[in-house]
């Protein structure tokens, strides 16, 4: 590209050299006056009023260019706090690791195993067999899908008259009833404006349910049979929501793929730890042995899996096969727990299961230690001279710093705060993470259900485990007496729960005043925690019969001899909490009781109703997955998803926002953007930025310092951004023409990135040649913060379209590019980039 005729130079002065750098067409335009021979182009002092205008440069608002850096410095932050090890150092400001292109072939493998998985998921949830990836045959459910109350569409013959439904191309509507017409049978749905009838083979293929089951939600309005379009609207837009959200969560899962690690070796001495598991491993047991083991030993990413299983199930042995693997091959482990009663727990089991291993260095970390103590674990931790950490959130801290932390185990992480959670988050895209739970949060089992995380089901309970008899009914002092009496009869101890610590001095009061000769101890989360531990022990040594507490015994206390437990006031209890309280008792072998008091029925709320009919409903073993499935129907999608999610689910129900994620899951190879070449970017613009002499006057070396920004655009963005703010670290802010010849690389690098190979002018239009489809076309303009940049655009065939108001000039028109692909850039999610 020609640039413009240079000025006229003074009298006797040396003639212009036009400097090109031939990295990068068009040409960068440089004027540089030449001195006598003799003299070299050095760095000359800056007066102090350059000085202090450098200064003064820092002080004043952000230029574009420093505002899209800072942008993008913060996205890659917040990406790298997701793969960086607490303690393990802080972020890189390069982000390089975040930052760095994955490989095609390694991006294709990830695809490959979500699909493979999603194929699973769906299987397990519509309870079917076969390894088919063609016309799928309904077989015996089984696993997962036992009982699985969730699917896609619905058979209209199990639909309840007032329930709400989805007619994929109708909309929301209200199922009225099925009718025989001639020996027909039809289906009749109510919509706003009218009755719609169907037959029952069509309506089977086209109905979806609204809600999950057991849900009452209503939608905010039934569709109309006369305004298809309305609904189309809606559809469309909870289908962009689930790519969205496809999109979102394959990208944290490849962040994990990025980062591998090498398979860990098979401890030679793994059979003999095996072999020295007391009891005999159960089939499920057995497998998610095999499961672990494969995903420590095989794979080179780190392990995600959910091991779901009742209390007693034996999860925690899975969970020290894997740690033995793990320091074994001279890793840590950290196991976290949400109560110092059930970290305790584990490290007497984990110290006495590891007894044979002495040089395995076992230690237990809490709050409720002095500061000397924790002090000394840290600096050990620190060193290495401890192997296996046990600890509450208190392992959490920023003072945590391990010398080579290879596993976290994570033991029911639904009682760990929002804080705490996000902590546990942060350490899942760069180590292996196990986590164990009786009944996963329904955000976990979905990711389990999906094939997004792995997962391992313990459903057969061990050879000695009976069922527990549970009884829900309004409190009756005389018959919480009769249990308690029954069971010291036959030498047992009792559980008697109540959820409020102020209602624990008034039950303490009628225990004694009718069990007056019977030892009670109190535990409660307010007293300390070694006082609770005194309790404890004086129950589990038998010395105490009856044990007055909170719902804290739902993690970590296990008693051989406590086989009857007392649940006051059960309808102030989560579904997932009475499951946990009730499998404390039993596990002797001896039948066990639970029995659930509410306090006056007809003070009940439908959800209370519905939680304690279902903890009676669900009495069998191994029944935690089914628990967690029907109290995610009870709680609503609200729990499943984040509040704009439910908004998003709330628009099309339920079953039909699964039905388009299990779709978009196995199209998600179309939402992969391919970058072009650098040096292929065409931008016809007719800019060829002038240096000022003093401004070339003042860099070292003006030619080599251009070519290295032109090697820094052609790199990547993260060196170009590098170049630009050590440039200004060194000679403050630049010029004008400078900034736009910097924009120029940003715009051609930012183009590369999102596959545009050519951008021209032509009027008030602006035309940009894409490889990019339309799914990631809308997936980025959704997501643009700028509403005026985001309404110029459109996409027809291969090409982006920007519509202006008014013809811009070159220099304007340049600005608009940087702006309008910064924000493009920055929203585009990381995943569609590789």
């Amino acid at each position: 590209m020609a640039a413009p005729p240079p000025h006229a130079p003074p009298a006797g002065s040396p003639q212009p050299l036009l400097l090109l750098l031939h990295h990068h067409p068009p040409a960068l335009v440089l004027r540089v006056r030449l001195r006598p021979r003799g003299l070299r182009l050095a760095r000359a002092p800056p007066p102090a009023a350059t000085a202090t205008s450098t200064a003064a440069a820092a002080s004043v608002a952000p230029d574009d260019i420093s505002q899209l850096n800072h942008r993008l410095r913060a996205i890659a932050r917040r990406r790298e706090a997701a793969s960086t090890l607490q303690g393990g150092g802080a972020a890189s400001s390069s982000s390089s690791s975040s930052s760095s292109p994955v490989d095609p072939s390694q991006a294709e493998a990830y695809l490959r195993m979500i699909r493979d998985q999603q194929r699973l998921g769906l299987r397990q949830l519509r309870g079917e067999e076969g390894e088919s990836d063609g016309d799928e045959e309904r077989g015996a459910r089984k696993g997962v899908a036992a009982g699985s109350s969730l699917g896609h569409r619905v058979d209209p013959r199990e639909l309840e008259p007032g329930e709400y439904v989805v007619h994929k191309k109708v909309g929301v509507g209200k199922f009225a009833c099925i009718s025989a017409e001639d020996g027909v049978d039809y289906v009749f749905i109510q919509y706003a404006d009218g009755m719609a009838k169907l037959a029952v083979d069509q309506a089977a293929r086209m109905l979806y349910r609204y809600n999950l089951p057991h849900e009452k939600t209503r939608p905010r309005n039934l569709s109309k049979l006369n305004d298809p379009s309305t609904w189309e609207k809606r559809r469309l837009k909870g289908k962009l929501a689930v790519q969205k959200m496809v999109v979102n969560l394959m990208e944290l899962y490849l962040q994990r793929m990025r980062l591998g690690r090498p398979p860990y070796p098979k401890p030679a001495s793994m059979d003999d730890f095996a072999a020295e598991f007391p009891y005999e491993p159960t089939p499920d047991q057995c497998q998610a042995f095999i499961d672990v083991e494969k995903d420590l030993t095989e794979r080179e990413t780190p392990m995600d899996r959910l091991i779901c299983g009742d209390v007693g199930f034996g999860k925690t042995e899975v969970a020290m096969r894997a740690i033995f693997i793990v320091v074994s091959a001279g890793f840590q482990a950290m196991v976290l727990a949400p109560t110092i009663i059930l970290a305790k727990q584990h490290y007497d089991v984990m110290t006495e299961r590891f007894a044979n291993y002495p040089e395995i260095k076992i230690a237990i970390f809490s709050g409720a230690q002095s500061k000397e103590e924790k002090d000394e674990l840290i600096t050990k931790i620190k060193n290495g001279d401890l192997h296996i950490i046990v600890g509450t959130h208190a392992l959490l801290t920023e003072r945590m710093v391990y010398s080579n932390l290879g596993l976290l185990v994570v033991d029911e992480e639904q009682k760990f705060g929002v804080q705490q959670k996000e902590k546990i988050a942060s350490y899942k895209s760069s180590i292996d993470v196990l986590t164990l739970s009786a009944t996963p949060i329904p955000r976990t089992l979905y990711l389990a259900l999906t094939g997004f995380r792995d997962a391992s089901l313990m459903s057969t309970p061990p050879p000695e485990r009976v069922a527990v008899k549970t009884y829900v009914s309004a409190f009756s002092k005389e018959r919480a007496l009769s249990a308690i009496k029954f069971e010291l009869q036959r030498g047992g101890q009792v559980f008697y729960v109540v959820p409020r610590i102020k209602a624990i001095d008034d039950v303490l009061q009628f225990l004694k005043d009718s069990l007056p000769d019977v030892p009670i101890a109190v535990a409660h989360g307010k007293k300390m925690s070694k006082s609770i531990q005194l309790a404890m022990e004086d129950f589990a040594s038998g010395e105490v019969k009856i044990l007055v507490c909170t719902h804290i015994i739902e993690s970590g206390i296990d008693i051989a001899n406590a086989n009857t437990m007392i649940v006051q006031f059960a309808e102030l209890y989560g579904l997932a909490q009475l499951y946990q309280l009730r499998g404390r008792v039993g596990r002797s072998g001896r039948e066990g009781f639970a029995y659930l008091f509410y306090t006056d029925k007809s003070l009940l709320s439908r959800v209370a109703t519905d939680r304690l009919g279902a903890i009676e409903e669900h009495s069998e073993l191994g029944q935690g997955f089914h628990v967690a499935e029907k109290d995610m129907g009870i709680r609503g999608f609200g729990s499943l998803f984040g509040d704009q999610q439910s908004g998003d689910v709330a628009n099309v129900g339920i079953d039909l926002f699964f039905d388009m994620l299990f779709d978009s899951l196995s199209k998600v190879d179309q939402f992969c953007l391919v970058p072009v070449l650098y040096k292929d970017v065409q931008l016809d613009i007719n800019i060829s930025p002038r240096l000022p002499s003093e401004y070339i006057s003042y860099l070292e070396n003006p030619v080599e310092l251009l070519n290295e920004a032109a090697k820094a655009a052609e790199k990547d963005l993260w060196a170009l951004i590098q170049f630009t703010e050590d440039l200004r670290r060194r000679y403050g802010k630049e010029p004008r023409d400078m900034e736009l010849l910097l924009k120029k690389l940003y715009v051609r690098r930012m183009a590369a990135d999102l596959g545009i190979s050519r951008i021209y002018p032509s009027g008030k239009t602006i035309f940009m040649k894409t490889n990019m489809n339309k799914k990631v076309f809308r997936l980025m303009t959704e997501a643009m913060t700028s509403e005026t940049h985001r309404n110029s655009l459109s996409f027809a065939g291969k090409e982006i379209k920007a519509e202006l108001l008014v013809s811009l000039p070159d220099t304007l028109l340049l600005n608009w590019l940087f702006h309008c692909l910064s924000d493009c850039y920055t929203v585009i999610p990381a995943l569609v980039k590789y």
